[in-house]
């Protein structure tokens, strides 16, 4: 019995000591740290550079003002600055108060008002280098090397109104905003190939003639090949002027004579001032546009949408600048319609019947 008592209590000694072995290897385990979860990932930008970038982006910075806008489409709520101010119709500017606030903090483009220690000091997780002026892998490497770990990534084709979809799809993805980016591109699309079909067939003979007055005396245009004058030939018009592109931000100086030679059919003005003294100045009056009444104001808030910047903010302006040379041509293309959809898509902001009705008519204004 006393022996059986003994094989008793070692057999309960042994499971103890099991159980305490087991027990103490789950603790042991579970105190352990779990896998670090990796916080960088590898992408190739657009110029082809290889770079880690964080795997959650939160906070961006853009060097200029076609990645800003772009960006600010895609995922506003990551945006941290901007490095243009939005224009205002009316005393208001046509997007959420949230975003109308955010501080201007420069850029590398026309103007070069960037500031590195400024955008270091805002923390962004990575920084998007659009073009502006100078070859571009060049100053990407440059400000690389000025904004040491925090990674700059190019993205090309920002500024070209016929390839807007590709950075599209590049930075919602970069940021994690994919589902957007589809949604933005099948409206560009959508609206471009509408466009393109109903002018293609345009005989040479037949496009209308089209002048860009830039600046306070509408003496300042861009020509066929600048960035700034695209959406003339995409709308199926003729770009008159025949003048040198100015580097950076063009805007090439030109004389009243040269105007009243190449006598426009339609003249697209940028400057607000210019454009209400026009049909009264005996300077302008004898071109074919004004004694038309053929002088179109661009839309401005809170984007311009011909030019300044060339990014996506002017894809409204396709068939805006499309129904403006070709009113018999779209006279069934519903642009307050197609307004409110863009406004909502790429700006967040739901317009009013008053705000369609005054970016579309000037004299609202």
């Amino acid at each position: 019995m006393e022996k059986k008592n003994v094989h008793i209590m070692t057999g309960a000694i042994l499971v103890l000591l099991c159980i305490t072995v087991l027990w103490s290897g789950c603790t042991s385990t579970s105190s352990q740290p779990l896998a670090t979860e990796k916080t960088t990932k590898t992408v190739t930008d657009m110029v082809g550079r290889t770079l880690q970038v964080p795997t959650t982006i939160n906070r961006v910075l853009t060097t200029v003002p076609m990645t800003t806008i772009a960006m600010y489409a895609l995922a506003p709520e990551k945006l941290i600055g901007v490095n243009l101010d939005p224009n205002k119709v009316n005393g208001n500017v046509l997007m959420p108060e949230q975003y109308r606030v955010l501080p201007n903090v420069g850029g590398w483009f026309g103007k070069q008002t960037g500031n590195y220690e400024v955008f270091m000091s805002m923390h962004p997780d990575i920084i998007i280098e659009g073009e502006g002026i100078g070859e571009f892998r060049s100053v990407i490497e440059e400000h690389q090397k000025k904004f040491g770990a925090i990674p700059v990534v190019g993205v090309l084709d920002a500024r070209n109104a016929s390839a807007y979809d590709e950075s599209i799809f590049f930075i919602g993805r970069l940021v994690g905003a994919e589902e957007k980016a589809a949604e933005l591109n099948e409206f560009y699309a959508r609206v471009s190939s509408t466009i393109k079909n109903r002018v293609s067939g345009i005989p040479a003979d037949e496009k209308v003639r089209v002048y860009y007055a830039e600046g306070a005396t509408g003496l300042q245009t861009d020509p066929t090949g600048s960035v700034h004058s695209e959406l003339i030939d995409l709308a199926g018009g003729i770009n008159v002027a025949e003048c040198q592109i100015t580097p950076g931000m063009g805007m090439t100086p030109v004389s009243m004579e040269q105007v009243t030679k190449w006598n426009p059919e339609v003249i697209i003005v940028s400057d607000p001032v210019f454009y209400t003294g026009i049909y009264d100045d005996t300077l302008w009056q004898p071109i074919e546009a004004v004694r038309n009444h053929r002088v179109y104001l661009v839309p401005q808030s809170p984007y311009p949408w011909f030019d300044r910047p060339p990014g996506i903010n002017r894809i409204i302006g396709i068939p805006w600048t499309a129904k403006i040379l070709h009113p018999e041509k779209f006279s069934d293309l519903d642009l307050p319609a197609l307004t409110r959809e863009f406004y909502h898509k790429f700006y967040h902001y739901d317009l009013s019947d008053s705000e369609v009705d005054s970016l579309l008519d000037p004299t609202l204004r």
